[in-house]
Formats: C-alpha cells, sequence, structure tokens
C-alpha cells in the first residue's frame, strides 16, 4: 500500500484545491443538506430540491365566508387575488428560473429561454358598455426577453467552471521480440501502473490554462534496462490567451449580463402580471357589483308589474276596467320575470369568474363550491377632480410604465450581445506557453549484475517528486497560432443583421412611447366620458321616474291607459340598470386609467414583495352589519 501512498497524496491535494475552487454559495432555491462528511465537497453535485406546488387557498378566504356566502369588498379582492390567483403564482417562479439561467452563463454556458408570458386577466361574463384603453392591450402582451439566445453567436463560450480529471491505469503487456538482443528476453513483460490529475480553468478576458500531473510505473523482466522498476512523471502548465477573436470580458461575459438583464425583466414581468391579474378581478367585482344593483332594480319592475296585474283584475271584475288592460299587464309581468331571469344568471355567473380567480383550485374549492360572493362596497358617486396637465402625466407613465421599462433594457441585452458578434470579425490570435518539469527515478536492475545507475536517478516516489519541484529537467515551449478567413461573410452577415434588429427595437421602443401618450389620453378622455355618461342617466332617471309618477296618477283619475303606466315602468327600469352600467363604466374607466399612467399598484397599496410571498399584511375585517342577501342568496 505504500508505494500508492505518494501519488495518492497529490491526486487528494489538486481536489480539495479544486473543491474549494468550486463552492457554491447558498442560493434561494432550497439544496438538499450534504451527505457524509464531504458534504462541502459533494455539494454542487447534489439535486435541488423543488417543494411542489401547493392547491391550498389562503386562510383568508375561509375567513370572509359567513353562512354560506363570502363577503368581500375590493382590498379583500385584492388580497385574495395576490395570495390564491394562479397566473400570479405561475410568475413566481419567473425570478427563481431566471436566476438559475443567470447561474448557467457563469458557467460559461449558453443562455435559455425560460418561463411563461403574462396572462390576461379573466373577463365578466357581459362586456356591455365596458371600455378599454389600448393600454389594456398593450399591458397584457408576453413580456419576454430579446437577449435570451438558444444558438450563439460571435467567438464561442469559454467553460468558466474550472474542472478536475483524474485517471489511473494498471496493466499488464507481454510483447514477443524478435531480437533478443536489445531486450534480452524473447518475451519481454511489462507491469504498467499510471496516474494523472489534470486542473483546468478558463477566465472571462480570454485566458485558458491547465496544470497536468502525471506518472508511470513500469517494471519490466529484461536486463536492458539500468533502471528497474522505475518512475517516470511530469507535471506541466498550459497557458493560451486569445488576443482578438474572443479577448476581454466584455466579449466572454457578455451572456452573463444579458442573464442578469433578463433577471430585471422577470421582475417587471412579474409586476405585470400583478397589475393584469388585480385590474381584472377588480373589474370583475365591480361589475358583480353592478350585477347586484340591476338585480334589485329587476325586481323592483317585477314588483311594480305585478301590483299593475292584480289592481287591473281587481278593477275588470268590478267591470271599471276592460278585460284587454288585464292581458297587457300580465304581458307586462311575464316580460319583467325574463328580465329578472337574465340579471339572476348573469349574477350568478359572474360569481363563478370571480371565484375562479380568487382560488387555487377554482370552483372546485370546498370553500366555494356553494358559496355566493356578496360585495361589500358600493359604487362612489364620480367627482370632479382637477386634471393634472397632460405632459405631466405622461411624463409620469412614461416613468411607471413596466413596458417602457422591458423596452429598454431588450435594446441594452441587444447591444451587450453585439458586443461580442462584433468581436467575431476579427481574425483568432492565440498566444501559448507551455511549461513542463520532468523527473525520472528507480532502482537498479536487480536482474543485471554488476549494473550502475545515475545515482541522481536512483531512489524512490519522493526523488522523483524532489525533481519534479527543483525543476531538474525543465522543458518549455512558446508559441502563438493566427487565423485568419478570407471572405468572413458568416461574421460579417451576422453583426449586420443584429445592428438591423438593434434599429427595429429602437423604433419599437420609440413606437411604445408614442403609445404611453395614446394611452394616456385616452384613459383621460374615458374619465370624462363615464363621468359625462353618469350625470346623464342619473337625469334620465330622475326625468323617468317623474314621467312614470305623472302617468300614475293620470291613470287612477282615467286620464291614461294602462299600456302608457308599462311603457313607463319598462323605460325607468331601463334607466336605472344605464344608471348602474354607468356607474360600473366609471369604475372601469378608472382601473384603465390607472394601467395607463402605470399607478395600479400604486393606487391599490400593492406590495410588490407581498405579492411575491402571496401573503398580504392586511387583514380583512367583515362590517358588524352585513348587507341585505337577495333571496337566492340566502342559504
Amino acid at each position: 500500500m505504500g508505494k500508492f501512498e505518494a501519488p495518492l497524496r497529490v491526486l487528494c491535494s489538486i481536489l480539495l484545491l479544486a473543491g474549494s475552487g468550486t463552492a457554491q454559495t447558498a442560493s434561494a432555491v432550497r439544496i438538499d443538506p450534504p451527505q457524509g462528511g464531504l458534504g462541502w465537497l459533494t455539494r454542487p453535485y447534489q439535486r435541488r430540491v423543488i417543494p411542489p406546488v401547493s392547491l391550498n387557498n389562503s386562510d383568508r378566504l375561509q375567513a370572509l365566508v359567513r353562512a354560506g356566502n363570502l363577503y368581500v369588498s375590493g382590498q379583500d379582492v385584492i388580497a385574495l387575488a395576490l395570495e390564491n390567483n394562479l397566473d400570479i403564482e405561475i410568475q413566481r417562479y419567473g425570478p427563481l428560473l431566471y436566476r438559475e439561467v443567470t447561474k448557467r452563463a457563469e458557467s460559461g454556458n449558453l443562455l435559455r429561454t425560460v418561463g411563461a408570458g403574462v396572462a390576461a386577466g379573466p373577463q365578466s361574463v357581459s362586456l356591455t358598455g365596458v371600455s378599454s384603453t389600448t393600454a389594456l392591450g398593450a399591458s397584457t402582451a408576453a413580456v419576454t426577453s430579446q437577449g435570451g439566445i438558444l444558438t450563439q453567436l460571435g467567438p464561442s463560450l469559454l467553460n468558466l467552471d474550472p474542472a478536475v480529471t483524474v485517471n489511473a491505469n494498471f496493466a499488464h503487456t507481454t510483447n514477443p521480440q524478435s531480437n533478443t538482443f536489445l531486450t534480452g528476453t524473447t518475451s519481454l513483460i511489462d507491469d504498467i501502473r499510471s496516474y494523472s490529475a489534470n486542473y483546468s480553468q478558463s477566465w472571462d478576458f480570454g485566458l485558458n490554462a491547465a496544470l497536468n500531473y502525471s506518472s508511470v510505473r513500469n517494471k519490466f523482466n529484461s536486463l536492458a534496462f539500468n533502471l528497474n522498476p522505475y518512475d517516470s512523471g511530469a507535471l506541466d502548465l498550459q497557458i493560451s490567451q486569445n488576443f482578438l477573436n474572443g479577448f476581454g470580458r466584455a466579449v466572454n461575459g457578455r451572456n452573463i449580463r444579458v442573464a442578469k438583464n433578463n433577471e430585471k425583466i422577470s421582475d417587471l414581468q412579474f409586476k405585470q402580471q400583478v397589475i393584469t391579474t388585480i385590474s381584472a378581478v377588480l373589474n370583475l367585482y365591480w361589475d358583480l357589483v353592478s350585477f347586484n344593483q340591476d338585480l334589485k332594480a329587476r325586481r323592483d319592475e317585477l314588483a311594480t308589474a305585478q301590483a299593475l296585474y292584480e289592481d287591473n283584475k281587481k278593477q275588470v271584475e268590478i267591470g271599471t276596467l276592460a278585460p284587454i288592460e288585464v292581458t297587457r299587464a300580465e304581458s307586462q309581468v311575464y316580460t319583467s320575470q325574463q328580465d329578472l331571469l337574465v340579471s339572476q344568471t348573469n349574477l350568478l355567473q359572474q360569481e363563478i369568474v370571480l371565484k375562479n380567480a380568487l382560488s387555487r383550485n377554482g370552483v372546485a374549492s370546498p370553500e366555494l363550491a356553494e358559496v355566493h360572493v356578496i360585495p361589500l362596497d358600493t359604487f362612489k358617486v364620480p367627482g370632479n377632480e382637477q386634471q393634472k396637465p397632460l405632459e405631466e402625466l405622461v411624463s409620469k407613465a412614461i416613468g411607471a410604465r413596466v413596458e417602457i421599462a422591458q423596452n429598454r433594457i431588450n435594446v441594452e441585452s441587444q447591444k451587450l450581445n453585439l458586443v461580442g458578434i462584433k468581436n467575431g470579425l476579427k481574425p483568432s490570435l492565440q498566444g501559448f506557453v507551455d511549461l513542463t518539469n520532468n523527473a525520472l527515478s528507480g532502482s537498479p536492475n536487480f536482474l543485471l549484475q554488476g549494473a550502475t545507475a545515475d545515482p541522481f536517478l536512483t531512489g524512490g516516489y519522493g526523488n522523483l517528486l524532489g525533481q519534479i519541484f527543483r525543476r531538474n529537467y525543465p522543458s518549455y515551449s512558446a508559441g502563438f497560432s493566427l487565423n485568419v478567413p478570407l471572405r468572413n461573410r458568416a461574421a460579417q452577415s451576422d453583426y449586420t443583421t443584429s445592428v438591423l434588429e438593434i434599429r427595429q427595437n429602437e423604433l419599437a421602443l420609440q413606437k411604445a412611447l408614442n403609445q404611453v401618450r395614446v394611452d394616456v389620453q385616452n384613459a383621460t378622455i374615458g374619465l370624462q366620458q363615464a363621468r359625462s355618461r353618469y350625470d346623464a342617466s342619473v337625469k334620465a332617471r330622475d326625468l323617468q321616474r317623474e314621467t312614470l309618477e305623472a302617468d300614475r296618477k293620470k291613470y287612477t283619475l282615467g286620464a291614461s291607459t294602462v299600456f302608457q303606466v308599462v311603457q313607463d315602468q319598462q323605460a325607468l327600469a331601463l334607466a336605472e340598470s344605464n344608471e348602474t352600467q354607468a356607474l360600473a363604466n366609471f369604475s372601469h374607466a378608472q382601473i384603465s386609467f390607472d394601467q395607463a399612467m402605470g399607478t395600479t399598484l400604486e393606487v391599490n397599496d400593492i406590495s410588490v414583495a407581498e405579492a411575491l410571498s402571496g401573503r398580504v399584511a392586511r387583514r380583512s375585517s367583515l362590517p358588524a352589519k352585513l348587507p341585505e342577501l337577495q333571496p337566492e342568496q340566502k342559504q
């Protein structure tokens, strides 16, 4: 065993050096605990454990359920979406994915395309009167990394992860000899033990280095060798440096910089998903509020129609009214019942859509399967706030809009890639140096009587190592290699194509900036329009109510007809529905304005950190007096 001790010490020293150079720090992704006493050495080779997805809803959902109904305010809807919505949960994996791609790039490998685009939020069952600016269409587009690449253009990347290679070979060879004069035997037998260890590493400025140690032990059955057995060995250092093609950190580290830009884009993409989802669920919520109010109006319409029908039957019985008026009143009852049924189904469908957006397992959730969603908020009458100057709004929106920041980072990433592609135009010039320390040590051939050997070469493995580190037998070499492509068409084409793509993206950035101005102007006009529609709907409802009361009095005095009263009732119900829709439209316009300004998170007091963690700090509290329920909402 002693004869293996010396080479094993050398191999272990190299392994320990390599292990200390490649140890990884803890990351956000959980890593299994090290196994055994060399956990620090084996950690780079252990798999990372990603916890399985959780389909459990947050405790907040169950806490808001009372007597089979889910009571929620607008803030509750936001909190539930941040904690349970699957679109947001999917995007939470984005930053983790891109950090892993950065780690891959830091090793000198190609970038991977990972992640999912921003998902458009759910829509209401009825979009009547809902207006949205172009900002909605622009903001829900998938945010992707233009810097991400699958194939590498420009100089080949260097492997920046150090590597250790260890080889051991044991052989026994027997070779028949045609000339016994040289070997002294007709059958030359050689017992061979060879060891080698190699440590190699590259640096991002273009330097490659490899340190290789090797030794071979030979033992022959021949009289021709003065030393038998003997060990030969060498310690070899090879260094090469790229000077033109592949030179510099900007060239060899471009993927690392692009990957870090992509991490920023993944953060923006998560933020965009939160904005898109929160805007969608708020639209759902306010539509649910409008459907509830519309349902009340339809019930009042049906109650009025039934009362008129009963009154007409009594008058027909006593002979003061023609029988045809009963038929007309009954027709109005059936029409009102149909309107009520449509309103009821709209409300039920809207509840399903909203519940699905607030739960990880949708309407199959035990907490939500049979519950009704009861909104706690009522519409606020839109005010006449003084709008800020347009240029001030546009300037704020440009600074806040996610897609503007994304486009700028994409252009920056393409320019980082262009550095490497431009470098690919240069010829390849590589300088190299090779330094080798050789050694030979062995024992005098015991088969050869009177054999003499150089005392300097006589000894064990320690003598071999001493020769190497004393550099008794050094070898040197140096040189360069120049490779000049004569036409270089591929490199020129890659560079020109990349510059043209950058020009396209610069124009796309300007287009996005122009679109921000359009979005802000349209959103501002949309708010003004929604306010005007609300004022008009209130005036129309008041006038129609006055008309109905006047015609009822005329009908009582015999100066009007049932047909006129029925028409007035229908017109009043429609006016009330239009008022409710106008209030809903104002809410949608305000949400669209916040999206156009990029202030959705700020306006709704949403923390990106809380959204990323999936835990909202503020607690929900139900009011002491819960709102009155519709008949179908009572369990």
